[in-house]
């Protein structure tokens, strides 16, 4: 009764759970509650094929971590079982702190709490459950381990969360230019001096991985439909607690209604940790679908709006710029929605939303990917490549977002 649970994936194939810790955790209620929530926000809007969620990207993320440990084990790292069974802990539960719809709402429900101190949370809690078997992966997810390299393996410019999520949502978008030689990738890593290096002969692969995140976070996750639908959410979940703190009575679920009425930051989180803990599992994408479709009869103009616009993909329209979007711009856009929509101007501005967006794709600053020659010197890929052109790759691209109601 030893043999492994098999899962069939359509990105990776077959991937095997071991019996034991691991199948453990991926039976815990923290780590099914995954299923429901989507690995991609809203991009559905635009990519109806982007419906995959968090479980399937840890699993994903935990397949990659196999192959990788085993790459380097057969390279002559030395990598004990303890050790190898503890990151791959570590990855399946990388992401088990993500709220509703994943990034969308992380400063929304909460503030000050990033989903990365909830996952810890979460793995304390199953860690008790387990008898403290998590304390090893625990300490490598806080990169609080002698091998350093196993915590790159988890968070870093290349580690296995970004080579599944960008194969994963390529697949599923069907946007083919984010699809990355994973497997080929891992055949290339190596370590020296206790950090993750690619052997020369991957330097195509990296420099393709390079390029094709890039096409991904503007085609996929920033295009500007997804970000004028995520605004969309966003604006009536703000107005819904405007709504409650003002003493109105909204249909939520009971997890919901708590993030609603309580102002849930860092200082709160501090001092309600169980609580606050509690009600988060509870909380995932449906809670969200669920209150909307009631919410949309609401008497209240501006959250009627926001939830129709929500459940009948009326997007808010968004404007692009390279510029800052002026107060000339976004007073007239009040003004002329106001009217339009016999609303007050403090109305009209919660169906407005102003947005600076930043993102570069390889920072030297941040975690360098490393190019391992064969007379054992190492470059950093942007010195290393033919091909990229540094300054382009790491320029800090800024674009402005002017999402509004389609008024008119």
């Amino acid at each position: 009764m030893n043999d492994p649970k098999i899962i069939n994936d359509p990105v990776f194939g077959f991937i095997k759970i071991p019996r034991g810790l691991l199948y453990d955790i991926v039976k815990h209620p923290l780590f099914q509650r995954l299923n429901r929530i989507s690995q991609l926000g809203m991009a559905s809007v635009v990519y109806p094929g982007a419906r995959h969620t968090r479980f399937q990207h840890s699993l994903g993320a935990f397949h990659l971590m196999s192959e990788a440990v085993l790459s380097l084990q057969q390279k002559g790292q030395f990598i004990f079982d303890s050790e190898a069974e503890a990151v791959q802990a570590a990855i399946l539960m990388h992401d088990i702190g993500h709220g509703p719809f994943s990034h969308v709402l992380e400063n929304t429900l909460i503030s000050g709490i990033s989903h990365e101190d909830i996952s810890l949370l979460m793995m304390e809690e199953i860690n008790r459950e387990l008898g403290q078997q998590l304390n090893l992966a625990i300490a490598i997810f806080r990169d609080q381990y002698p091998k350093r390299f196993l915590h790159q393996l988890i968070s870093s410019q290349l580690d296995m969360d970004r080579l599944d999520y960008l194969r994963r949502d390529s697949f599923y978008t069907g946007v083919t230019e984010g699809n990355i030689g994973s497997a080929r990738i891992i055949k290339m890593l190596n370590v020296v001096d206790d950090r993750l290096v690619i052997d020369q002969k991957g330097i195509y692969s990296i420099e393709n991985y390079l390029t094709s995140r890039r096409l991904m976070y503007w085609q996929v996750y920033l295009h500007k439909t997804t970000v004028g639908y995520e605004k969309t959410l966003v604006n009536m979940l703000v107005r819904a607690k405007q709504l409650v703190r003002q003493g109105r009575s909204l249909f939520a679920s009971p997890s919901l209604d708590y993030f609603l009425r309580n102002d849930v930051d860092r200082q709160w989180y501090d001092n309600h940790r169980d609580e606050v803990l509690a009600m988060y599992a509870e909380l995932d994408d449906s809670d969200i679908w669920s209150a909307m479709k009631v919410w949309k009869h609401d008497t209240d103009p501006v959250l009627a709006v926001l939830a129709t616009d929500m459940l009948d993909r009326h997007v808010f329209k968004v404007e692009v710029s390279e510029e800052p979007v002026s107060q000339q711009r976004i007073d007239s856009l009040v003004e002329e929605m106001s009217a339009a929509m016999g609303i007050s101007p403090d109305d009209a501005r919660m169906l407005i939303s102003v947005n600076t967006i930043q993102k570069d794709m390889y920072s030297m600053d941040d975690d360098h990917i490393d190019i391992l020659y064969k007379d054992g010197t190492i470059k950093d890929v942007s010195e290393a490549s033919e091909l990229l052109n540094v300054a382009l790759l790491s320029k800090k691209i800024r674009k402005y977002y002017l999402c509004y109601h389609r008024f008119k």
